[in-house]
Order: structure tokens, then C-alpha cells, then sequence
């Protein structure tokens, strides 16, 4: 989904188009690049469209929904679908081995680490729930490293204006 394609959906829809868009994009699915949403979101509120504030709420709230999916799915389905997983995306399957050991052995500390790096950050919550990570330490661990996340990258948005794709080098 590019960038022209978000703005239409980010100005038509408002904070729904956010909710949902950044949902899917923490769910993993292809075609949802968080370089584009969370700055754009941050361009929406600058421009009055939304307040910052709530940008932050919605973005925060979407992808705390969506890593739960994940964590569920993980949590309840634990190695058949990592196999399903993989053998559908079969680039990812290291990561994910390599995601699985790191939370073993580094728990909370793990899921809010992994929710700052790129392409680790969305499925760092599959290996949690397979490891059956206590809820409750999940939840706080993954809304923090999802609100340093966004922040930054909504934040970029708010203060650097379209000038962030080109920093990002998207434009």
C-alpha cells in the first residue's frame, strides 16, 4: 500500500482508516510499512486533522490489538502454527526461531526489546504466546515498546512534516 493510497484512506476516514490500517500492520501483513502509517499519522495531526494526542491513543490501542491476535494465536496454536507460519512465509522462519529463544530466556525485558527493532517488532508476540508468557507482563511489556515506537515515528511525522519521507527515503 503506498503512500498516495494511505493519504486517501488517512483523509477520508480519519481515525478509523488509522485504527485499522495500523492494526493490519501489526498483524504482520504484508503491504502495511509502519515507515509510511506512523509518520502520515503524525502529518494528519499537525495538520489539525486529529490531535496528536489521540493519534497516539489509536496507534497505541491498534497495535496492542493486533500483537494480542498474534500472542493468542501463538499462545493457542504454539508450534502448529509457527509451521504454518513459516512454511507460508518462509523468510521470516529464522527470525522467528531466533524470537522464540531470545524470549525464553529474556521474558518481559525480551517483548518490549523486540517491539523497538524493525521486522522482529510484529512477531515478537507469536513466540511469546508460544512460550506462554504471563499475560499481564506481556501486555505492559508490548504497550511500552509499541508506545516508544510510534511515538518516535508519529512524532517525526508531527514535527518534521512530509519532510520525514524523504529523510526516510521514501519519496
Amino acid at each position: 500500500m503506498g503512500l498516495s493510497t494511505l493519504t486517501f484512506y488517512f483523509t477520508r476516514y480519519g481515525a478509523i482508516a488509522i485504527f485499522i490500517i495500523v492494526f493490519l500492520e501489526y498483524l504482520n501483513l504484508p503491504g502495511f510499512p509502519a515507515g509510511i502509517i506512523m509518520p502520515l499519522s503524525g502529518i494528519m495531526a499537525a495538520k489539525g486533522n486529529i490531535h496528536f494526542f489521540w493519534v497516539m491513543v489509536i496507534t497505541v490501542a491498534a497495535g496492542l490489538l493486533g500483537s494480542l491476535i498474534l500472542y493468542g494465536l501463538g499462545r493457542k496454536g504454539g508450534e502448529v502454527f509457527l509451521k504454518a507460519y513459516t512454511n507460508r512465509f518462509p523468510k521470516q522462519k529464522e527470525a522467528l526461531e531466533k524470537n522464540l529463544e531470545w524470549v525464553r530466556k529474556k521474558g518481559c525485558l525480551g517483548v518490549f526489546l523486540g517491539k523497538l527493532l524493525p521486522m522482529i517488532r510484529t512477531i515478537v508476540s507469536i513466540p511469546a504466546g508460544v512460550v506462554k508468557m504471563d499475560l499481564g507482563k506481556y501486555v505492559i511489556s508490548s504497550a511500552c515498546g509499541i508506545f516508544i515506537w510510534n511515538f518516535v515515528f508519529v512524532g517525526a511525522g508531527y514535527v518534521l512534516g512530509d519532510k520525514v519521507f524523504t529523510i526516510l527515503g521514501i519519496m
